[in-house]
């Protein structure tokens, strides 16, 4: 299964494998069906996911306020939820960087 970003009411919903403690923040591609988030902080008091947050609004040009985690806060796979924009500008947005 490819990745995928699934739209909904409000913008869109996508898997995300994050991997934590990275020299270098960003998108690396695709980790099975989820897109690879690199985050330089530790799995430690919500830090990575506060990572995560910022670095895919950043890739998507969305307000932090905008990404939330949906499910799999404490697990490197999480469902995000990106409120204000659609599948089609996601996908391309996230999958050229």
């Amino acid at each position: 299964m490819a990745f995928s970003v699934t739209p909904r009411e409000a913008g869109v919903r996508f898997a995300v494998h994050v991997q934590s403690r990275a020299k270098k923040p960003g998108i690396d591609g695709t980790h099975g069906d989820a897109l690879r988030v690199r985050v330089h902080a530790p799995p430690v008091d919500g830090a990575a996911n506060d990572d995560v947050i910022a670095v895919i609004a950043d890739a998507l040009g969305v307000p932090r306020r905008a990404v939330r985690i949906a499910a799999g806060l404490s697990a490197r796979q999480k469902l995000v939820d990106v409120d204000g924009i659609d599948a089609s500008a996601a996908t391309a947005r996230l999958l050229t960087r």
